[in-house]
C-alpha cells in the first residue's frame, strides 16, 4: 500500500513539474506578444497593428474620392509635421508630393509635438475644401513665414484624415 501511494505521488510530481515547464513557454510567448505590442505608443482609441493598409492602398483610395465621401479605413504613413503648438493635428505622406491633413476624434488626444517617424491610424478618410482663413491657421501654426501665409490666396481642396487612434512608432 506504501509502494502504491509513493508511485501515485511520484506520477502526481511528474505532472505537475511537466504542467510548469508548459506554462513557462506560454509566458515567454506571452511576453514576446506584449513587447511587440511596446514597440508603439498609443494615443486615442486603442487599435492594433493589424490589417494596415500602406500609403500606396491609402493613395490609390483617394484619389476615387470626391468632396463629401468618407471611408472608414486604418494605414501606415511617414509624418511631415505636426502642430507646433498643441499636437492637435499633423500631416502624413502619401507619396507623390501628396499628403493628407490629419485631426483627432472629438480633439480628445494630441500628439507629443516633436513626434516623427511613422504611425499607423484608425479613422475617418474624406476629401474636402479647406478655405483660405483655415489654410493660413495651419501655416501659422506650422510656424511658416509671414511671406507664405500671406501667399495662400485660394481655397484648396485637401485630402483629410479624423483618427480615434493612432500608433506611433518607437
Amino acid at each position: 500500500m506504501k509502494k502504491l501511494a509513493l508511485l501515485g505521488f511520484a506520477l502526481l510530481a511528474f505532472v505537475a513539474c511537466k504542467d510548469a515547464k508548459n506554462n513557462e513557454k506560454t509566458t515567454e510567448k506571452t511576453e514576446e506578444v506584449k513587447s511587440q505590442d511596446m514597440a508603439y505608443a498609443s494615443f486615442g482609441d486603442k487599435i492594433d497593428a493589424k490589417n494596415v493598409l500602406t500609403t500606396a492602398e491609402i493613395n490609390e483610395k483617394y484619389s476615387g474620392m470626391k468632396v463629401g465621401d468618407t471611408l472608414d479605413v486604418k494605414f501606415a504613413s511617414k509624418i511631415n509635421s505636426v502642430c507646433s503648438k498643441k499636437g492637435c493635428w499633423m500631416r502624413l505622406d502619401l507619396g507623390e508630393e501628396k499628403e493628407v491633413m490629419v485631426k483627432f476624434k472629438d480633439y480628445g488626444f494630441f500628439m507629443p509635438l516633436d513626434a516623427e517617424g511613422e504611425v499607423i491610424v484608425n479613422g475617418k478618410a474624406f476629401v474636402q475644401e479647406t478655405s483660405v482663413d483655415e489654410l493660413k491657421h495651419y501655416a501659422e501654426d506650422a510656424g511658416k513665414s509671414a511671406e507664405e501665409i500671406a501667399a495662400i490666396t485660394a481655397p484648396k481642396k485637401t485630402l483629410s484624415f479624423v483618427a480615434d487612434g493612432v500608433l506611433l512608432k518607437n
